[in-house]
């Protein structure tokens, strides 16, 4: 797959900030523009990553937000992926420009979220799956995080100490980033005095949901070197993958797993191929990493995910947590934006942020929570409803 080059970006800071939801957007959208150092006329492509609580223009993003920024023509397009939405939306401008349709599109993602967990819209609806889980299990967002903790600490022997680790050291990122919502360091006997909200995960284990949104802009190869940019960030790859059958392993909102009875599991399991597809799209193996950006919707997951994306063996993530690795000045730095447990959730525009984090840190832009020599770096942020979600960058 031939690559883009990454020529911009640019967020709103994540908080409660009680506004519209375009107003994030177009805010990232514009320090986006204006980083690339490209006028908004030249963008030939809105990707917008669909917000589904704001109503009708969540459901047109890519359109709402090039009204707001000013409608110049340009072709629109808008992607919901649950939270893979940003990446998704990213694939599809990607397409455009490889395409010859365009040779620089923006993508933008932005939302304003309720307080407390996230929940399906208001109606019976029987046919949905993620309104059964609420309402015949009462499998909210923070008893999914816990089970998944639960099977860690069943199969490879974590504790909660270890997952209080992972927001300790997530909060020393985070406190250097202007953008998190929670910039405040937090030890172990913080968390660990935190309230439990799903056992055996406490408050400060299980990520908020916030306002916020980001953006980037991209651009085909020729474009940048016709700017003068002759070494940009790189999107190398994407990954998008889905399920393959037969699936053995729960993860809502379905409740139930695919039988083996009469099929053998694939070799890898769902989220081990996001990250086995982004590699061999890019090129790279997760030796040559060198940075990680990770979906901790719980501080638990996040030790999962050094697994699956091949940071380590299975069953070592809490020896790789330990030793220090994924810490900023480690071998393998993750979240050192300080991951969703300092940002919270704000859906359509999280993996955007994700790339946007990248971005700043393989540029060298990073401030104090700059990762010394990164020059590849991979993000992951699955979606529910089997969307998967990956996007590496390299200079």
């Amino acid at each position: 797959m031939d690559e883009i080059a990454v020529l911009g970006v640019g967020m709103h800071p994540w908080g409660k900030w009680g506004r519209n939801f375009v107003d994030y957007g177009v805010h990232a959208a514009r320090e986006a523009i204006a980083d690339a150092g490209v006028d908004w006329r030249a963008v030939g492509f809105v990707s917008g990553a669909i917000t589904v609580r704001c109503g009708y223009p969540g459901y047109v993003a890519g359109s709402t937000f090039a009204r707001a920024l000013g409608f110049t023509g340009a072709q629109v397009a808008s992607s919901y992926a649950a939270c893979a939405s940003g990446a998704t939306a990213l694939s599809v401008a990607r397409g455009q420009i490889l395409s010859g349709a365009c040779e620089v599109a923006l993508v933008v993602g932005a939302d304003t979220t309720p307080k407390g967990f996230l929940a399906p819209n208001e109606g019976r609806r029987p046919d949905d799956t993620d309104w059964l889980r609420f309402h015949l299990v009462g499998a909210t967002n923070p008893v999914y995080f816990a089970l998944h903790a639960r099977r860690r600490m069943a199969l490879h022997g974590a504790t909660p100490d270890d997952f209080a680790a992972v927001k300790a050291k997530n909060s020393r990122h985070g406190v250097h980033n202007p953008n998190a919502r929670f910039a405040k360091v937090f030890s172990v006997e913080d968390v660990a005095n935190s309230p439990v909200v799903s056992d055996p995960l406490r408050l400060l284990e299980i990520c908020a949901t916030s306002d916020g949104g980001a953006a980037v802009v991209v651009a085909s190869m020729d474009y940048a070197r016709r700017l003068g940019v002759t070494d940009p960030v790189r999107v190398a790859g994407i990954s998008l993958v889905t399920p393959t059958y037969p699936d053995t392993i729960i993860d809502l909102p379905y409740l139930a797993t695919d039988s083996a009875a009469a099929a053998e599991p694939p070799d890898l399991g769902f989220k081990e191929s996001i990250g086995a597809r982004v590699y061999e799209e890019a090129g790279i193996g997760p030796d040559e990493v060198d940075l990680a950006e990770v979906y901790d919707l719980s501080s638990a997951l996040e030790l999962d995910w050094y697994e699956h994306l091949g940071l380590c063996e299975v069953g070592e993530a809490e020896s790789l947590l330990r030793s220090g690795a994924t810490s900023i000045g480690g071998r393998i730095p993750v979240n050192a934006s300080g991951g969703l447990g300092a940002f919270g959730e704000a859906v359509p525009a999280q993996a955007i942020a994700q790339v946007c984090e990248l971005t700043w840190q393989l540029s060298g832009r990073a401030g104090k929570r700059q990762v010394e020599g990164a020059r590849v770096g991979v993000t992951v942020n699955q979606g529910l409803f089997g969307h998967g979600s990956s996007v590496l960058l390299r200079r």
